[in-house]
């Protein structure tokens, strides 16, 4: 008999269940104060929540009281530490912490954080003090089968570093390596990565290749969260990889990428097999999804899966996707403010962004990016001066 029969024999499988990126926002901050996660979640899904296992969510804001934004682009989100009461009614087993909003309130609102969780005896993995305790992976033993998660997240204002706290980056000269020494320790292995482009339901050619990559080195399941949108999945070489399921409980935007989401499902019964919850997001809280609105986002999301099968697809997608966000970017690399590109956009046409550069300098940008010496000069440059303008 195989450890998984053995530990099965006891009658009960051992069932996973996964969820996206949590954020306690200014709509639904009462429910959690109050803990009333059912009407966060609603009677079935939360009976579906709660007869897992082991339950997993990504909190993607620090739980601090006191304001303290770092410095970046982008939104500095925050809850309040009284939220915890909800997280902790949610029952979670393990909470990932690596996520591109984790250091919005700085060290002291991580520090918060994790004080808090440590003190309600919630599990946490992919953040720590520094690189070396925020790369630890987290292995859950269920009699003598070990399921072991790890947690990365793409490069933006969280990172980790040697010698300060921070997520846990995805490095390839580091993280398969993590991924290959816990599938020697493990049965099986989830990674969470936190990472890809938000509101795109395909993955990038550079992230199929990615994720493609950490199933190679042992991973069963690859999760790419942060998306905030359901995407699509695919199977590769026996391990199933999933580009977007959503949201968890985030309510932030009322457009159509927001309204729905998966909740994942492992069940370990002789395998390793994985099904689909739908959700919708109704208001501020979260519903099973009906069984017309389930079948028609997992429709959708087959559909998609299907479509990444075809030779070419995700790369013409992208170059589609690329084309929409490429004077975006060049506006802001332009230093344009506000009205500066309501004027480009309404009245020309993009015609100030797309004069902005000469040939040659596109080239220089371009090469400047591409190039691993010239990019990490200038990322080292970049970073001192925000040193220095701090």
């Amino acid at each position: 008999m195989d450890k998984v029969a053995e530990c099965l024999a006891g009658g009960r499988i051992l069932d996973i269940i996964i969820g996206g990126d949590l954020v306690p926002t200014e709509s639904n901050i009462q429910l959690f104060n109050d803990g009333n996660v059912e009407e966060l979640l609603g009677k079935e899904l939360l009976s579906l929540w709660m007869g897992a296992y082991i339950r997993v969510f990504n909190l993607e804001v620090p739980l601090t009281d006191k304001k303290n934004p770092i410095c970046k682009c982008g939104p500095n989100l925050i809850a309040p530490t009284s939220s915890i009461k909800g997280i902790k009614a949610l029952n979670p087993t393990l909470i990932a912490l690596a996520n591109n909003h984790i250091m919005d309130q700085g060290v002291d609102g991580l520090h918060m954080t994790m004080q808090l969780l440590d003190t309600n005896a919630i599990s946490y993995v992919g953040a720590g003090a520094n690189l070396e305790e925020a790369k630890k992976p987290y292995i859950f033993n269920y009699g003598n089968i070990r399921i072991g998660f790890y947690a990365c997240a793409e490069h933006e204002f969280s990172i980790a570093t040697a010698s300060t706290p921070g997520a846990n980056p995805f490095d390839p000269l580091e993280s398969l390596d993590h991924i290959q020494e816990l599938k020697s320790k493990c049965d099986y292995v989830i990674v969470l990565y936190h990472g890809g482009n938000e509101h795109y339901r395909y993955p990038s050619p550079h992230l199929q290749k990615v994720c493609r990559k950490i199933a190679e080195k042992g991973a069963d399941l690859v999760i790419c969260q942060h998306s905030h949108c359901i995407g699509c999945c695919e199977k590769y070489r026996g391990s199933i990889i999933v580009f977007g399921q959503g949201n968890f409980i985030f309510d932030r935007y009322e457009n159509d990428y927001w309204q729905t989401s998966l909740l994942i499902k492992v069940s370990v019964d002789g395998g390793f097999n994985v099904e689909y919850i739908p959700v919708r997001k109704v208001g501020n809280v979260i519903r099973l999804a009906d069984e017309k609105d389930a079948n028609e986002i997992m429709d959708a999301f087959q559909r998609r899966s299907s479509e990444i099968l075809q030779e070419g697809f995700i790369e013409q997608q992208y170059r589609k996707l690329a084309f929409e966000n490429y004077l975006p970017y060049i506006r802001s690399l332009a230093g344009f403010r506000k009205w500066l590109t309501r004027v480009d956009v309404n009245l020309l046409n993009g015609f100030l962004s797309k004069h902005k550069y000469s040939k040659n300098q596109l080239f220089a940008i371009r090469n400047y990016i591409e190039c691993e010496a010239h990019r990490e000069l200038l990322l080292a440059g970049l970073r001192m001066k925000g040193l220095t303008d701090e």
